[in-house]
């Protein structure tokens, strides 16, 4: 028993499940490829669209890194040079590592003021 609609369909029917397999397979591919990019050493996210909480964090820093002398303090305090404070909060080209990263919250938390509990 065979399935054909129409013998004028049965060819567009074929040509779009090769494409359809030929889409599946790239998405595939570039799935692998990406699971590539970020497995093994020496590989480390970039900040965007992929490092929310990082890009939130920044977002925090920004009030408490615009007085002057801030970004020299942070980065004595992190043992990094200015620059690199730099990349990290308004370049946003670079992350920090693990433990700089913690030590970024922690000054953060030491920056802001301690709210007084209100008079009776």
């Amino acid at each position: 028993m065979a399935t054909s609609i129409h013998p004028r369909v049965d060819p567009l029917a074929d040509m779009l499940l090769i494409l359809g397999e030929a889409a599946v397979s790239a998405v595939q591919d570039a799935s692998r490829q990406r699971e590539r990019e970020l497995s093994g050493k020496n590989h480390t996210l970039r900040p965007g669209p992929e490092t929310p909480r990082w890009n939130q964090l920044v977002d925090l820093m920004q009030p408490l890194l615009a007085r002057r002398g801030a970004k020299a303090l942070l980065a004595r305090e992190l043992g990094l040079p200015r620059q690199r404070v730099h990349e990290f909060f308004v370049g946003r080209t670079r992350l920090p590592d693990a433990e700089r990263a913690l030590a970024i919250c922690i000054w953060a938390t030491r920056q802001r003021p301690v709210p007084t509990p209100p008079a009776a």
